[in-house]
């Protein structure tokens, strides 16, 4: 059993920046790969970056690109989400997520645990 929790989120203004991180905790911890997601309101869940758990290979969607930057600590089993220049089209609801398939690392379907999610409001 893996649990996740996110936490950082916040109200920001536009160009502000925030750094969100995730904790996991289980048994055993040893994904292949650790993601970022978002949710907006009536809209589909959409990747935002991720990692590999193993050499700390990144990528990231490209609506981010640039102005996010994933790393992950493998000693303390956790994963930040540094965020800046923060847009008003960057508020959702962001969700870590662990990965232990073999599903393409940018879609939601391969990942198996997932946090809570915590809010990003960026106002113009």
């Amino acid at each position: 059993q893996v649990q996740l929790v996110e936490s950082g989120g916040g109200l920001v203004q536009a160009g502000a920046s925030l750094r969100l991180s995730c904790a996991a905790s289980g048994r055993t911890f040893s994904p292949n790969a650790m993601g970022w997601f978002r949710q907006a309101p009536g809209k589909e869940r959409e990747f935002v970056a991720a990692i590999r758990w193993s050499g700390g290979t990144t990528y990231y969607a490209d609506s981010v690109k640039g102005r996010f930057t994933i790393s992950r600590d493998n000693t303390k089993n956790t994963v930040d989400l540094q965020m800046n220049i923060l847009k008003p089209e960057d508020t959702a609801n962001y969700y870590c997520a662990a990965r232990f398939g073999s599903v393409l690392i940018t879609t939601p379907r391969g990942y198996n645990y997932w946090g809570q999610g915590t809010q990003v409001t960026v106002s113009s």
